[in-house]
This record gives structure tokens, sequence and C-alpha cells, in this order.
């Protein structure tokens, strides 16, 4: 019986990685796939399987799919309005060119908290051009801690999609991984952003293309405003979480009440939507019809992500009523095997064979999530296990990962180039955030 389970895991794995990279079949169908093969070889009935992947479907995307919605509309208005551009100006006024590296990160870092990576560095890569030209320092001086903190932040801090998914699917609270997030992501950017873009930038230097005529900029909202409508929905998640947890001594049962509602992050996001909408919207001059349009045009892409977490979830699913990931469980405590080795290392190896950061995140958290079922591991811990795989997701980004071609094709490097600096830079920072949370895995 043991046997049989152990091929039905490695033939479902098997089936999946050969179907996404040899016949470039979509991951979510895929996943799909690899699941029921796994049931098959398991010895599931049919109808079983069938209950197993509505079961499995159905009880990862109640909770994602609203919250990767409301964070994508929220992005968008947040984007179309200024307020990325309005961070990343306000940093390096405030830091000043000599330390422009240090504002770049920081941009980097608070700005993909509401906007997705790509879409954030797209935006700001006119910014780093017109550093580079003003200093004729390297173009990577100011990049790579850029990439860096956009990087970090997408990983490692909800409401991005990858740590909702991680984090529903190992029943870890959001609170307690943004908390975590944050304190992983300090020593990682300082590792991976500044030092790592200090020393590359001596080694390769690159200069901004030449500049073209510029349209005449438009008015951004106010940073206050800005930081502050982007801090709301974390402040009350985190209180909530800290509440709950007992942490501030807090025993007003109302008031506890009340941040059970406010603090959850459907309403936290719901409110920064409205928010967003009237500051960031009709304030400025957007139609009802325009603000429409951008946030509906903002689920497309949403559309993609939630369906996969919704298959990584089935495959979760299959794991645990085959009795595969107890099976999994044992035979790791019998070699002494520390989970969160486990964690990083299988979303590692599913990242550098097929790329996606997103698809790496959710399977090794179909892996691991069996695993837990049995363990008595706290919230804290559950969240470091949450980075830990989401370290492992962002190691050595290459070929098969589009934001390899994104960065090489915006900074005009080769791709020699872009392996020296974007690809060491990923491995930096998934090495270093991984050591950090482990230390954190074990004092808390």
């Amino acid at each position: 019986m043991e046997t049989t389970l152990l091929i039905a895991v490695v033939a479902g794995i098997a089936l999946l990685l050969f179907l996404i990279l040899r016949l470039k079949i979509n991951a979510f169908l895929a996943l799909l796939m690899g699941s029921i093969l796994t049931g098959i070889i398991a010895g599931m009935p049919p109808s079983t399987i069938i209950d197993t992947i509505q079961k499995g479907m159905g009880g990862t995307l109640g909770f994602v799919a609203t919250v990767v919605g409301l964070g994508a509309m929220f992005g968008a208005i947040l984007e179309s309005s200024g307020g990325a551009k309005t961070i990343a100006d306000f940093m390096v006024k405030t830091f000043g060119l000599k330390n422009a590296p240090l504002a770049m990160v920081i941009s980097g870092f608070l700005i993909a908290i509401p906007v997705f990576f790509d879409v954030a560095f797209i935006i700001l890569v006119p910014m780093i051009y017109a550093l580079q030209r003003k200093t004729g320092k390297s173009l990577l001086l100011y990049a790579i801690p850029l990439l860096a903190g956009l990087a970090i932040t997408h990983a490692f801090i909800p409401p991005t999609p990858g740590p909702i998914a991680v984090a529903d699917i190992l029943g870890a609270e959001l609170g307690w991984v943004i908390l975590i997030g944050f304190i992983v992501g300090i020593p990682t950017a300082i590792t991976s952003g500044l030092l790592f873009g200090k020393f590359i930038a001596k080694k390769i230097h690159v200069d901004a293309p030449l500049a073209v005529a510029e349209e005449t900029p438009t008015a951004t909202p106010p940073i206050a405003l800005t930081l502050i409508i982007i801090g709301i929905p974390i402040v009350l998640i985190l209180v909530n979480t800290l509440t709950k947890s007992g942490i501030l001594g807090i025993e007003n049962s109302q008031f506890v009440a009340s941040m059970e509602l406010l603090g959850h992050p459907f309403a936290a996001l719901i409110i920064a939507n409205l928010l967003a909408w009237y500051f960031f919207g009709l304030k400025r001059g957007y139609t009802k019809e325009d603000l429409f349009k951008i946030t509906s045009k903002s689920l497309m892409p949403a559309g993609t992500i939630i369906l996969l977490t919704g298959a990584g979830g089935v495959f979760k699913q299959m794991l645990t009523d085959t009795g595969a990931g107890k099976l999994l469980a044992t035979s790791l405590n019998d070699l002494g095997f520390p989970v969160i080795l486990f964690a990083f290392i299988g979303a590692a190896i599913v990242r550098i064979i097929q790329g996606s950061s997103t698809v790496a995140m959710i399977t090794a958290a179909g892996l691991i999530a069996p695993l837990l079922a049995e363990s008595s591991y706290s919230q804290p811990q559950l969240a470091c296990l949450v980075i830990a795989i989401a370290s492992g997701a962002s190691i050595f980004s290459h070929v098969n990962d589009s934001g390899f071609w994104l960065v090489g094709q915006y900074l005009r490097i080769t791709e020699k180039q872009t392996f020296k600096s974007w690809t060491l830079m990923t491995t930096i920072l998934a090495l270093t955030g991984f050591i950090t949370v482990s230390v954190l895995f074990i004092m808390v």
C-alpha cells in the first residue's frame, strides 16, 4: 500500500511537469490531470476522485478568489492614478541622489504590495533610466535594488496572489504571513538588492537607452494619501491577527468582534477599494465608467491566478484523501528531514524546472499541506513555512521565466548579463530569505 501511494505521488508530479514542460499545456489543466492520475494509481473510485476535485477546488477558491480579485482591482486603480510613481518620486527626493538605490528598494517593496511585479517594474523603468543619465553610473545600481524590492514583496507579502494562495492551502493566517514576510524581507532586500546591486554595478556597466521626448507629466496623488490607502488594509489585517493572538492584551469583546470583521482580508480590501475608488478615481477626474473599465480589465489576469490556485488546492486534497500526504509526513519524520527544508527544496525544484514562481508556490504548498494535518505548528510557524515556499519559488529565474526576458529587454542587456545580474539576484534573494525564515521558524 505504501509503495503504491509513493508511486502515485511520483507519477502525478511527473505527469504535471511533463505536460507543462514538454507539451506546453496550461498549468491549470496539468494540475488537474496530475491530481486525477494520482487518485487513479492510489486506487480511489472514480466517484471519489470527482468529489475530491470539487472539494479541493471549492475549499480553496472560497477565500482566494475573493482576495485576489479585490487586490487586483485595488492595484489597477493605484497604477492608473499614478500612485506608484508618487511613491518612487517621494523616496528619491527624501533619500537624495546619493542614496537612490535605497530609495529604489523601498519603493519596490511598497509598490509591489498592491501592484503586480511586471506592471510595477514597467511603470518605474523610466525613473531608473533618469537616475542613470543623471549620475552616469551603471543602470544596474538602481535596477537591481528596485527589482529586489518588487520581487520580495511579490513573493512574501499578501495581498499578492502567491502568498495568499500558499497561506490558504497551508491554513496560515494572512496577518502572520504579512508580519513574517516583512521581517524576512528586510535582510533579504539589503543583501540581494543593495549589497549585490552595488557589487554587480561595478562589474557590468549598463547605460540607459537614449532619452526620447517625454509626455508632460500629469499630477500624481499626494504621497501621504497614497501611503495611507495602501497601509490601511495591511494595518487592519495585522491588528486583527495580533488582537486574536492576545499579544496586544485587548480584552474588550466589542473591539475584538469589530476587528474580526474589519481586519478580515475581505473587509480590509473592500475598504481599500472604496477609498481608492473615491480618492484616486472620482476625486481625480475619473468617471464611473473609466473606473469600471480599469477594474474590469484587472480581473482578466486575476482569473488565471484564481483557477491555477484552485487546481493547486485539488492536488493538495488528492494527496490528503489518498493518504499519500500522511505517508510523506511519516517518511520525512523517520528520516529526520525538516519540513521547512522540504518546503524550500520542493518549491525550488519546480521553479527551476518550469519557470513560474506562482506554479512553484502552489505545487509546493499542495505537497506540504498534507504533511501538516497531524502536526501542531503554531500560526507563526505556518507563516514561516509560507515564506520558505515563497523563497524556494523565487530562486534562479532563467530562460523559462518571463521575468528573465522582461528584465533583459527593459535594461537592454544580453542574456549572459541577465544571468549574472537578475538570475544571481533572485538566487541570493531565495537563499537569504530561506536562511532568515529558518531562524525565525526555530524561535517562534
